[in-house]
């Protein structure tokens, strides 16, 4: 903390104040003072100890002090007033909110972990991320991978300190807290190119989370951030990846954007879309014609690429057992899933038909 911004604080509201008003550390060494000749010297009225009750004001024998308001709870700095009348207590009030909001606007501006949730939060310009990220030597053309955590069933407050373990270095990695159930870590990046990094990142987070606080989660993992100013972007992308895959592949519980395919693009569709769709492709007989038994072959079949033999030796039934469910399918529906083409349609219909089924269940 900058003793020019307490100091700055002070050249204003000295005209308007007859009293020596000034600001200490924790160790009662003046920092700033209407007194020039006070700064740096140690007032042996002053113990920090007095502030532990939680007063809001301590008068000793000639000063009036104030604590100043602190992000960790850790006491840092208090505003002190000469006297110790009404008048003094008044302000050595005021002036200590004068020097709080000074003191949280350059912590803001200073803040790094601030600065990159304002960025994902897009409560930034993006002319201005240059000029912060410059005050802040931030290095903007580094790799970075946003990873969203969000907590299921029972959120725990913890989860951020939890997190916040394994990222030790708080100048480049960045835990933030969104929500009561989700929270951002910005990670760099060795090189662009390092997905079993990520990978391994979020295997710990997701253990940790586990073991220490018995939480289960789920982890959408965004594409690689080549610039600061694609952090939004990158945010965004990890949410997609958690919605998507609540439909498409509920079974994870960690989910790369990059690897959602069709998923993230029917996801996209509008709902009217997608009905017309499935009318088209089921113009003989609707999806739900087909009962779970032939779901499962369909499912089975598009697992080993649609590959007869291998299919039939999954599910223990004959070859020709299997052909005739194909064949079966075909007469239902209209589509031979041993044709390429057909096989695409089906499957891009399966996939719309679970994303309308997620939305209808959504409602509830």
């Amino acid at each position: 903390m900058s003793s020019r911004i307490f100091q700055n604080v002070i050249i204003q509201m000295k005209d308007a104040v007859d009293r020596t008003i000034g600001v200490v550390d924790e160790q009662g060494f003046v920092v700033a003072s209407s007194e020039l000749a006070m700064i740096g010297s140690r007032l042996d009225d002053f113990h920090a100890y007095d502030f532990e009750s939680g007063e809001q004001s301590v008068v000793t024998g000639s000063r009036t002090y104030s604590p100043l308001s602190s992000a960790n709870g850790k006491f840092d700095y208090a505003a002190f007033v000469e006297g110790s009348d009404a008048l003094a207590r008044t302000i050595c009030s005021v002036a200590a909110v004068a020097f709080n909001e000074a003191k949280s606007n350059y912590e803001e501006k200073h803040n790094k972990a601030a600065f990159v949730k304002n960025i994902i939060s897009d409560n930034i310009l993006p002319g201005d991320v240059y000029v912060r990220a410059k005050e802040l030597h931030f290095v903007t053309d580094e790799p970075r991978c946003v990873l969203l955590v969000r907590q299921m069933e029972n959120p725990d407050v913890a989860a951020v300190e939890v997190i916040q373990r394994l990222f030790p270095d708080k100048q480049k990695d960045f835990v933030l807290n969104i929500n009561e159930s989700d929270v951002v870590v910005v990670k760099s990046l060795p090189s662009a190119n390092c997905p079993e990094e990520i990978l391994r990142v979020a295997r710990s987070i997701e253990n940790l989370l586990q073991e220490e606080l018995g939480v289960k989660c789920v982890i959408g993992i965004s594409t690689n951030a080549r610039h600061l100013r694609e952090l939004a972007d990158r945010y965004k992308e990890a949410q997609v990846a958690i919605e998507v895959g609540r439909v498409f592949e509920s079974e994870k519980n960690i989910i790369n954007y990059e690897s959602l395919g069709l998923g993230r693009i029917i996801y996209q569709l509008p709902t009217t879309l997608c009905e017309m769709f499935l009318n088209e492709v089921f113009k003989k007989n609707p999806i739900e014609t087909l009962d779970e038994d032939t779901l499962e072959t369909i499912n089975k079949f598009f697992e080993n690429n649609l590959n007869v033999s291998e299919t039939s030796r999954k599910l223990y039934v004959h070859r020709n057992t299997l052909v005739y469910r194909l064949e079966k399918i075909k007469k239902i529906t209209g589509l031979d899933l041993r044709e390429f083409d057909h096989a695409i349609v089906f499957k891009v219909a399966m996939m719309v038909k679970m994303y309308l089924d997620s939305l209808n269940t959504s409602k509830y």
